[in-house]
């Protein structure tokens, strides 16, 4: 190898193993674990080599790797056969965890990846993983796509929580989760013809798209019955600084659900990535001081939350709490900044003495040619802040709460503040049988809550009003609002979506134009229609 990164033949036929090709500047790393990928790049942030020079020179022909067990078989190897690398990589470890340890810089963590599977876990242990949002990538199971009445061996799906069913409560809470699950399935056909009959089929609609709109309709009707401990599945893909942080935190929390979780997933990513994760290991020094870190903190703010005296928030909806008069100003010096020599705060000082016009075309230029929500805006944007606190069911938070770049905290889920009922069952013969499912539902909640408040979490209905705040910059709330008042959205999220934007557009008008693919349509009959119609026609296309 020569420093302009020439090959002899049978090096490059090593590498092409992989790497994507051997002589371009731009390629992708392929057939290798995750952990070795994270230690060549953490060692390529610190060698004058090429990447590819490191990998065959510090890496392929380094015995104590056992690189010649490690590597993968190569969909080009005719032939060859693969091999059990799980020794090899545990025989390897030490090397590379001398790698990372070398860095001492947790970012090195981030260079590694693993796809995780969890089944079979609460909705309330789903929201509580996709808290951890930098660096983590969640899906979850659809309640608008997926029926969930299924049973396994005579039995709905939803989590039987082991400190409730070794309760007094237990007989409660299985009466109350069965007679929720019980009202779902009976009410699904009866709403799916109520729904029929009032929105028929048109002819140049095909049956697929029709079909696939009632149900996301009808689904998204009763979807207020699932309680919090309905099970749902979900895939995540992070990178190793994600997963040591989901795994410490899981395992300080107060659920055993959440504790088992981050146990087993400690157990699986080991397998993996084990020198990303090994900090959150139950009995590692970290994890153990972490774990006493939280319990030390939240032991105190509830005992000074102890002495508050308010009354109990009981606004539905939204509420701008706060925002900065100046952000126009931030918001335009930060667009112009990128263009000169100025410095910020000279900038920030000549804009605020602009005229309302002058201001209004430098905030316009950032907006006018956007031609839809998917151009992204500028990260000046990012110069403007927005407190809002929101009152409302647990599936528009749900819905809400996965979006990423935002701060958010929620409190526990109770029946303290009322539920939803969906319009299209009310005054009909479905409303009552749902009502009296939540308000049992609420009567079993009211009796576990005084001893055991977080496991009685498990029993809200999903259609019980919740209580959270978002803080959020206008860049991510842009996205969100154009995003969730969409006509496909559910109608309940959308509300909330429009409401956000229109508070914004109200204290800061300057503001409004960043909202101009925001559907501030009111209802509609059957939201998905037109999206599901795309798809078939995709599909058709494809067929």
């Amino acid at each position: 190898m020569t420093n302009q990164e020439e090959f002899t033949p049978e090096q490059s036929k090593v590498l092409s193993r992989y790497v994507t090709n051997t002589s371009s500047n731009v390629f992708a790393l392929c057939n290798l674990p995750e952990v070795i990928k994270g230690a060549l790049f953490s060692r390529y942030s610190r060698s004058s080599l090429s990447l590819r020079a490191l990998l065959f020179k510090e890496f392929i022909l380094t015995e104590e790797t056992a690189f010649d067990k490690i590597s993968m078989r190569h969909a080009s190897d005719e032939g060859s056969e693969s091999e059990d690398q799980t020794a090899a990589i545990k025989r390897a470890q030490n090397f590379y965890d001398r790698v990372l340890d070398g860095y001492g810089d947790d970012s090195i963590a981030e260079l590694g990846g693993a796809h995780l599977a969890l089944e079979n876990i609460s909705m309330l242990a789903a929201k509580a993983i996709e808290d951890s949002r930098i660096g983590g990538s969640p899906l979850e199971k659809s309640t608008r796509y997926i029926y969930f009445d299924q049973k396994v061996g005579a039995e709905y799906l939803f989590y039987r929580e082991p400190v409730l069913m070794t309760s007094a409560y237990r007989d409660l809470y299985l009466q109350s989760c069965n007679r929720l699950f019980d009202t779902y399935s009976t009410l699904i056909p009866q709403l799916t013809e109520q729904m029929e009959r009032k929105f028929p089929k048109e002819q140049e609609v095909s049956k697929v798209a029709y079909t696939a709109s009632i149900r996301a309709k009808v689904l998204d009707c009763l979807r207020g019955l699932l309680p919090a401990g309905a099970l749902t599945n979900m895939g995540l893909f992070g990178n190793g600084r994600f997963f040591e942080t989901l795994i410490q935190r899981l395992g300080a929390h107060n659920l055993a659900e959440l504790q088992e979780l981050g146990r087993k997933g400690y157990q699986e990513l080991s397998k993996i990535i084990p020198s990303f994760v090994r900090r959150a290991e139950g009995s590692h020094k970290y994890q153990v001081a972490f774990s006493r870190f939280i319990e030390q903190m939240e032991g105190e703010l509830k005992a000074l939350s102890g002495s508050i005296r308010l009354d109990r928030f009981n606004r539905l909806g939204v509420r701008l709490v706060s925002y900065d008069p100046h952000s126009p100003f931030k918001v335009a010096s930060a667009l112009l900044f990128p263009h000169g020599q100025w410095g910020l705060m000279e900038l920030q000082h000549h804009c605020r003495n602009l005229s309302e016009e002058e201001l209004s075309r430098i905030l316009e230029a950032a907006c006018t040619f956007r031609e839809n929500r998917r151009h992204k805006s500028p990260r000046a944007l990012e110069h403007a802040e927005f407190t809002f606190e929101i009152l409302a069911d647990f599936g528009v938070y749900r819905d809400l709460q996965r979006h990423r770049m935002l701060t958010q905290d929620r409190q526990l889920l109770t029946c303290h503040f009322g539920y939803f009922v969906p319009q299209e069952i009310r005054g009909t013969q479905m409303e009552k049988p749902y009502c009296e499912a939540m308000d049992l539902a609420k009567k079993a909640y009211d009796q576990i809550c005084p001893e055991l408040p977080e496991e009685a979490q498990y029993v809200v209905p999903m259609g019980f009003n919740i209580h959270w705040y978002f803080h959020v910059n206008l860049r991510a709330l842009q996205w969100i609002c154009e995003l969730r008042s969409a006509a496909a959205g559910h109608p309940s999220y959308r509300q909330i979506a429009q409401e956000m934007a229109k508070q914004v557009s109200r204290v800061l008008p300057a503001f409004e134009r960043f909202f101009k693919f925001v559907d501030y349509e009111g209802y509609y009959d059957l939201g998905r229609l037109k999206q599901e119609m795309r798809i078939a026609e995709k599909m058709q296309g494809r067929s």
